[in-house]
């Protein structure tokens, strides 16, 4: 019941690199017109890798790995999407409905695809996906909007293999530090792809969690996306938000605090990942 755009099925049956990338970011996370702007410079990075990107989703109940462009046009435009983890894939598929998939459902759909010498691409990342599911991914560590300490030691716990790229220190998305060490550092893209072929050979089951600083001209300073994050908190506990829509209620609230620069920063780390992902997947490709 998976579908596999000509491009991405055509990638996967030569043996080329396929670079699988989550669409919640597009129809929840960032405003019009900027997700667009982010679709394009990701599909673009991955492709200047040379790698082929695969956006997952569900398309009017079919779950898919890659999007045509009248269908990614209607995810772009947010009208009546829903935002999926692996949980809700079925029953969005029996719905018939569309689904922009978190990176729980990325990963679910990607596995299920035979996306396996890509890595699959998410800001921020679900857990217990990682800790099941025996990919790559790569993100610019974890939401400044969550307990940064807490993530770090729950990854520990699930087994997870976390990996600083060219960093000793957990990234927190808009900025470039935040004090907590990484356990594992790596420089070169061969030495992570032989650390991640290492990782596959042994049978383990957990994904490699490559985190990334966001670009040094864009990124932000950790006490001002502090400052903005507790506001913003106070102001949803106000408003009583939670739930699905706490998260873009704090991002909206932290963009509006740095004055737009928060979403600079997530346009560049989003392009920036999604091309470290396309460089990995071609040397895990070229083994």
């Amino acid at each position: 019941m998976l579908r596999r755009l000509h491009e991405v099925a055509h990638a996967l049956e030569a043996g080329r690199p396929v670079v699988a990338l989550e669409t919640s970011v597009l129809a929840q996370g960032l405003p019009i017109p900027h997700n667009a702007t982010a679709a394009d410079a990701m599909t673009s990075a991955v492709r200047a890798a040379g790698a082929i990107p695969a956006l997952t989703a569900v398309a009017h109940g079919v779950p898919t790995l890659g999007l045509t462009s009248a269908e990614l046009a209607r995810f772009l435009a947010r009208d009546g999407v829903r935002k999926i983890g692996a949980r809700d894939i079925a029953p969005c598929a029996a719905a018939g409905a569309d689904g922009a998939t978190t990176v729980a459902a990325s990963l679910a759909l990607a596995h299920v695809g035979g996306v396996h010498r890509g890595a699959p691409f998410d800001e921020s990342g679900d857990l217990v996906a990682l800790a099941r599911t025996p990919l790559v991914v790569t993100c610019a560590g974890a939401k400044s909007i969550l307990d940064l300490p807490a993530t770090l030691e729950r990854l520990e716990t699930l087994n997870v293999a976390v990996v600083g790229w060219r960093t000793a220190e957990l990234p927190g998305f808009f900025t470039r530090t935040t004090g907590l060490p990484v356990p594992h550092r790596v420089d070169d893209v061969h030495e992570l792809a032989h650390l991640a072929r290492l990782h596959c050979a042994l049978g383990l089951a957990g994904a490699i969690l490559v985190v990334v600083p966001p670009p040094e001209a864009t990124a932000l300073a950790q006490a001002e996306v502090d400052a903005a994050v507790g506001r913003a908190l106070v102001e949803a506990e106000r408003a009583g938000v939670h739930g699905a829509a706490l998260t873009p209620f704090l991002l909206g609230h932290v963009v509006d605090a740095t004055e737009g620069r928060s979403l600079a920063a997530n346009l560049a780390l989003l392009e920036q990942n999604a091309r470290l992902a396309g460089e990995i997947a071609v040397a895990l490709a070229a083994a």
